[in-house]
């Protein structure tokens, strides 16, 4: 009990209360997460459109999603955190209720677009913010636990939006949309303007060329890039590995029950792994959580009954679980302070592009190459990203070390017209605002 009770100090003590505040709004806007995973059943079944009807919608809030990233990434720096993530979740809250009201197609299609641009615009100020009040040393752990909370919060809307729909779809617009405007609640009423911008730059600016900066950064865009091959093949697990299961004459819900395994393994064990890869390598991380992807979904090419597709889950899950707080840690330190917002977007933006091009490439490759080729496709991605970090992770971290040296210079905050010292404890100066 006692190392029990150790561990968890280890795990979440320490951490900033504003952490805290944006961690709570996290779980509670996506145990609310409803549409989106009832989207195409709401489409195809409530609402009576055609299959390609329902994926013109679902296309539309990528092609927002898309937008969305990239405005929310210039206004997070140009702007505020603070108010960009308010305004994004109060226009969500709006869209999504538009959107259970809309009923003809191009209503529906506007408006899961609009939803798409507002719900992604929020994503490149919650990571500029988190990075900004959690110091370097203790963002592992502090990524961990949000990404835990995502995958409880996603895990268990799925339960409770079958519960929901049961009595109405409409209740599934609502109380989403209710749980994004507690969400910004939160954020109004507990979390103050984190962004810091050195002593000689006027608020609300953004340094000039900012667009050519990122351009020219090729350190993080051969971040960037590595991150769209991996969720290339990441976000097979929702279009091609219910066709896959579906000819091997499993149905819908044993599906649902394999993908329920990520969640499960996730919620029990992610917690953990700030331990088990604190002090290693992130390229090495980095590459072997490549590795276990490419071989789990790889070996979905031998699969034919549930419990191995169910293992190959489980695999590929656990090199889900490498990837992801090692990639958020890196996201923080390759961003410059005064670039951070525009930095998520960009690396947001990859997860969008890969949302649209993930189910055509899968679909084209299996129709024309086979379902094997399409998984050991999958596996020698694996690889290509694994030997990609090995050779560029040197790189990586003496430009960590650049940003880190560079941000010993002074900083205020938004709010602020003092100059203050910068935390030594941190990567960047942060403010750790507690209100």
């Amino acid at each position: 009990m006692r190392a029990m009770r150790g561990w968890f100090r280890d795990t979440t003590g320490g951490l900033p209360r504003t952490f805290w505040y944006l961690w709570t709004g996290t779980l509670i806007n996506r145990l609310g997460s409803f549409v989106l995973v009832f989207l195409a059943i709401y489409l195809t079944q409530e609402r009576g459109f055609s299959a390609s009807q329902a994926g013109l919608v679902i296309g539309a809030w990528g092609v927002g999603g898309a937008v969305g990233t990239t405005a929310g990434g210039t206004l997070t720096d140009r702007w505020g955190r603070r108010p960009t993530l308010l305004t994004a979740h109060l226009g969500a809250a709006t869209m999504m209720l538009a959107l259970g009201f809309a009923r003809d197609l191009w209503t529906v299609a506007a408006g899961a677009l609009l939803l798409g641009l507002f719900a992604e615009a929020a994503r490149p100020a919650f990571g500029a913010m988190m990075i900004d009040v959690v110091p370097e040393r203790d963002r592992l752990r502090a990524f961990s636990l949000n990404y835990w909370a995502i995958n409880l919060g996603f895990a268990c809307a799925a339960v409770l939006a079958g519960f929901a729909a049961q009595a109405g779809y409409l209740l599934l617009f609502v109380v989403n949309a209710a749980t994004t405007v507690v969400t910004a609640l939160i954020i109004f009423v507990k979390v103050r303007e984190t962004r810091t911008v050195t002593v000689d730059m006027p608020r609300g600016s953004a340094p000039a060329g900012a667009l050519r900066t990122i351009l020219s950064d090729r350190v993080y865009l051969g971040f960037v890039t590595l991150n769209l091959l991996g969720a290339l093949v990441f976000l097979q697990h929702i279009s091609m590995l219910p066709i896959a299961m579906a000819d091997s004459g499993l149905s819908p819900a044993t599906y649902g029950s394999v993908i329920a395994l990520n969640g499960v393994l996730i919620v029990a064990g992610q917690l953990f792994v700030p331990r088990l890869i604190k002090g290693r390598s992130r390229s090495h991380v980095l590459a072997l959580a490549a590795i276990v992807m490419g071989v789990g979904f790889g070996l979905t090419a031998f699969a034919e009954v549930a419990w191995f597709y169910g293992l190959t889950v489980l695999i590929w899950t656990l090199g889900e679980m490498l990837n992801s707080p090692s990639n958020a840690t890196l996201i923080a330190e390759l961003s410059p302070a005064e670039l951070r917002g525009r930095y998520q977007g960009v690396f947001s933006l990859s997860w969008q592009l890969a949302g649209a091009a993930a189910p055509i490439l899968g679909g084209l490759v299996r129709e024309q190459a086979g379902n094997a080729t399409l998984w050991f496709g999958c596996a020698v991605i694996g690889l290509v990203m694994a030997v990609g970090h090995l050779l560029s992770g040197p790189a990586r971290e003496r430009r960590a070390v650049a940003l880190r040296t560079a941000g010993a210079a002074p900083v205020v905050t938004a709010q602020s017209t003092a100059p203050q010292p910068a935390a030594p404890q941190a990567a960047e100066p942060v403010a750790t605002s507690q209100g």
